[in-house]
């Protein structure tokens, strides 16, 4: 049954693309729950979130930003959202924003770069390699910052404080599609 609805949808879409119509969101395919070998990227100056399954692009979401779109996270407080590649270590569920996925900021790369400009300690630096090994969440009090999420309430505008956020139908849909372990890829 299932088939043939896809195949039907397909047909729909095809038939649409082909005489000039559009189609509407509601006309998307159903993500599987979660979608097989899942990864993200997120292209900050196109504001847009891209989840793949494998090599093929199944969803384009806008996203709105940290209130510093264009910088590279630095720091705790600067309002700007991270570049780099990271993983989903968090599910929540009860966000205050919606739903929420949180990454691994810092990982391994922002301490080196952090423990080098001298804004972390030996030991902080020591366990967040600890936590990127073990595929878990990293500290996130240091003066690095942390609780870099991926949430809803809005993408709008550039409002967060470093995450990114997205509209709350487009955050339903991309939190039933991943699993803790996904790659998150943030570049400029």
């Amino acid at each position: 049954m299932r088939k043939q609805r896809d195949s039907l949808r397909l047909a729909l879409l095809m038939t649409l693309t082909l005489s000039g119509g559009v189609a509407d969101a509601s006309d998307r395919s159903t993500l599987s729950d979660p979608v097989d070998n899942a990864r993200i990227e997120v292209e900050k100056s196109e504001r847009r979130l891209l989840l793949f399954s494998g090599d093929e692009l199944i969803r384009t979401y806008t996203v709105g930003l940290g209130f510093e779109p264009v910088k590279n996270k630095v720091r705790e407080g600067d309002g700007a959202t991270p570049e780099g590649e990271y993983i989903v270590v968090v599910k929540n569920p009860q966000s205050q924003f919606y739903l929420s996925l949180g990454i691994n900021y810092p990982n391994a790369h922002d301490a080196d770069r952090g423990l080098e400009s001298g804004l972390i300690s030996e030991a902080e630096h020591r366990d967040i390699h600890r936590a990127e090994e073990r595929g878990v969440r990293p500290p996130w009090n240091t003066a690095l910052g942390g609780e870099i999420f991926i949430h809803g309430r809005g993408a709008g505008s550039d409002w967060t404080l470093g995450c990114v956020a997205l509209d709350d139908p487009d955050m339903k849909e991309l939190y039933g599609a991943i699993s803790i372990g996904t790659r998150v890829r943030i570049r400029p």
